[in-house]
């Protein structure tokens, strides 16, 4: 019988207002069957599907510094390896399969060789989390049976379309959603790559808006910043507020 499906966009940090969107749903005995997530939502998607609860989710970001010197690429492209960070994946994920999961989990990543998208859905796991959430630039491209990968969210930042026939119901989180900055919030290079990387997937984004029973798209995420770990709990509160004020719509889906 068709399940009900979680679609997570991209978007750094802000992530972790899926995490508030999870606990909404765990409150409220929404089981959620299949999973789809890009870049940060491969993240979220990921140690959900594996059975961690909202606030582990919230651990596993507030215990995972990013710009430490140890992180640091050497003789790679981007300022961060990508492959500092599998230990980290491998304390909350152990089993390191797709076939380990409690939820069926769609990641897509980009391959920078052939220019196209690829979603990953079985075997080895923890790579293709950290091949999706290769912001370019400033993560290092992961290697995958030979072939280099970055960020999902260059071709794919919404990816509904693995769960499309498989849930007869879909929610979808979009944390990237675009408002007015102002000239003081882009000050840094990496700020001015952020920005534009948000405006560049937007519009694509928001072509699958109205396919979703349930679109979640916080307010209020745009200030803070992608790599910005210091309003881990404001971010959160975010995210669940928002499902909170969707509840009801989200309740009819098992009704």
């Amino acid at each position: 019988m068709p399940g009900i499906g979680l679609v997570l966009s991209g978007g750094g940090v802000r992530g972790i207002a899926q995490a508030g969107v999870i606990q909404v749903l765990e409150e409220n005995g929404i089981e959620i069957t299949h999973i789809a997530g890009t870049s940060a939502g491969s993240i979220v998607g990921s140690l959900y599907a594996g059975g961690h609860t909202a606030m582990d989710i919230i651990d596993f970001f507030r215990k995972t510094p990013v710009f430490k010197l140890s992180n640091y690429a050497f003789n790679k492209p981007g300022i961060l390896d990508s492959d500092k960070f599998l230990s980290v994946f491998k304390s909350y994920l152990p089993e390191d399969s797709y076939e380990s999961l409690e939820k069926q989990l769609f990641i897509p990543a980009t391959d920078m060789e052939n220019a196209r998208i690829r979603i990953f859905s079985s075997g080895p796991l923890i790579r293709s989390i950290l091949a999706s959430c290769a912001f370019p630039m400033v993560f290092s491209p992961v290697e995958i049976d030979g072939v280099l990968y970055s960020d999902g969210g260059i071709i794919n930042n919404f990816p509904i379309e693995p769960l499309q026939r498989k849930c007869d119901k879909i929610i979808g989180v979009y944390v990237n959603r675009i408002t007015p900055l102002q000239q003081n919030d882009l000050k840094s290079t990496l700020s001015i790559i952020e920005r534009s990387y948000e405006i560049s997937i937007g519009t694509s984004s928001r072509r699958k808006f109205d396919l979703f029973n349930v679109l979640i798209a916080p307010e209020g995420l745009s200030k803070f910043g992608a790599f910005n770990v210091r309003n881990i709990d404001r971010i959160y509160e975010i995210g669940y507020n928002a499902a909170q004020q969707q509840l009801s719509k989200i309740m009819e889906l098992v009704t």
